[in-house]
């Protein structure tokens, strides 16, 4: 990463490299902005090197990690979600069940590890919270979250990657007894809840950050974005997304991770829902809408910020969407581009990682504000059903799971 491009992340994501001990959802601060050097500015006709292919992971749409060594990845095999360690020549070190998947339509398992200090934290897809030893695969603790404190589903079920905090992990419940709740990191046991804001979960995992001094989280409900404060509990402000979901489809599906800089937060869900950008109070304590756009509804594949503009796809239906650029600090729309279909992305070394999600093919596009600049485009081709899983990005590798298949492609020079 040159110079430039370096002191622009810093400032963009001041808090995204502050914890090089842990590793979760997005990369550094959930910003899907990865801080690798020396990546591959163009691709061979063919792709990059594939170095590695796992298979038998089990299924799902989480997204493979890397942590001392090891690579992390959750599945569904039969009715439970696993998470396994493997070596980097592709053995399995072990694999541990930790609670049960999902039991409705699109069963797979969703939740991506978060782990720090060698342990790994996650939800399964019916709401147990759980601990697991990074190093043997032993069960510390769980907590069936979701029935001991009385949430409730949307349609989907639960697609989070929990937060944590100093002390806590922190999972969305909602309900009308709580809608999130604390538990202690070395045991389970419950620091704090909220107060019930009402309603159901959502489908996006939750934000931690802090901001002139207040450490919060923002989490969503199918109705709201919570901002909290996460000493205690107490909720500093709300803010009614479902004002917005106008549609006859998609309502209270907010879908994906917020991005904060500099005391602005951008929030983005599919289905004809705008995109936000918030503005906080000085202390943190109340928000305001600074700008909406109309075009920018993201539907599960997240969106990056780079260089003061903001990259993803939107949404033109379930079954398409176009990748998009927006001005951070207007809202103005730089362009609106049709390539192949919607799907996720992710950036590192000044460049984009645009996975879509109907045929797999990637792409490497340049952040250009003029336009929808590829560079380079390979297709995946081994593993079925959507290609939802978000790629990562490890010590100059490529991680794209699809289905029960991990492929792991070498992008370093």
């Amino acid at each position: 990463m040159n110079r430039l491009v370096y002191i622009l992340f810093i400032a963009l994501f001041p808090f995204g490299l502050t914890a090089q001990d842990v590793v979760e959802w997005r990369g550094p601060g959930r910003s899907g902005v990865y801080a690798d050097q020396h990546l591959l500015e163009a691709w061979p006709d063919s792709g990059p090197e594939c170095l590695l292919e796992i298979t038998g992971i089990g299924a799902g749409y989480s997204s493979a990690v890397v942590y001392n060594n090891l690579i992390y990845v959750t599945g569904k095999k039969d009715t439970l979600d696993v998470v396994s360690a493997y070596s980097f020549d592709g053995e399995k070190k072990w694999k541990t069940n930790y609670g049960r998947a999902w039991a409705k339509t699109y069963p797979e398992t969703r939740s991506t590890p978060t782990i720090e200090n060698n342990r790994i934290f996650l939800a399964s897809g019916m709401g147990e919270v759980s601990c697991v030893d990074a190093i043997s695969g032993e069960l510390i603790w769980s907590v069936d979250a979701h029935d001991k404190y009385n949430g409730e589903f949307l349609n989907w079920g639960i697609a989070e990657s929990v937060a944590i905090t100093d002390k806590a992990v922190l999972y969305v419940t909602g309900g009308e007894e709580t809608s999130v709740v604390a538990l202690d990191k070395q045991t389970g046991r419950l620091i704090w809840k909220t107060k019930s804001v009402g309603g159901p979960r959502a489908y996006a995992s939750t934000l931690v950050f802090e901001h002139n001094g207040l450490k919060m989280a923002l989490a969503q409900t199918a109705n709201d974005l919570i901002a909290i404060d996460v000493t205690n509990g107490d909720i500093i402000w709300v803010y009614n997304l479902s004002q917005y979901h106008t549609g006859r489809t998609g309502r209270g599906a907010n879908t994906n991770t917020p991005l904060y800089c500099k005391g602005e937060i951008f929030v983005t869900s599919g289905y004809d829902h705008p995109g936000l950008m918030l503005k906080l109070s000085d202390d943190g304590r109340s928000v305001s809408l600074k700008w909406k756009n109309d075009l920018f509804d993201n539907h599960i594949g997240g969106v990056v910020a780079v260089n003061g503009k903001i990259y993803g796809s939107n949404w033109t239906g379930n079954a398409g969407g176009n990748w998009m650029c927006v001005d951070w600090d207007t809202g103005e729309t730089n362009y609106e581009a049709h390539w192949m279909n919607k799907g996720s992305i992710i950036a590192a070394d000044n460049r984009l990682y645009c996975y879509e999600e109907k045929n797999g093919n990637l792409a490497l596009v340049k952040p250009n504000p003029e336009k929808f600049d590829i560079v380079s485009t390979f297709k995946v081709e081994k593993g079925e059903g959507p290609h939802w899983a978000h790629p990562s990005i490890f010590d100059g590798k490529l991680y794209i799971r699809h289905g029960e298949n991990l492929m792991v492609y070498k992008i370093s020079e």
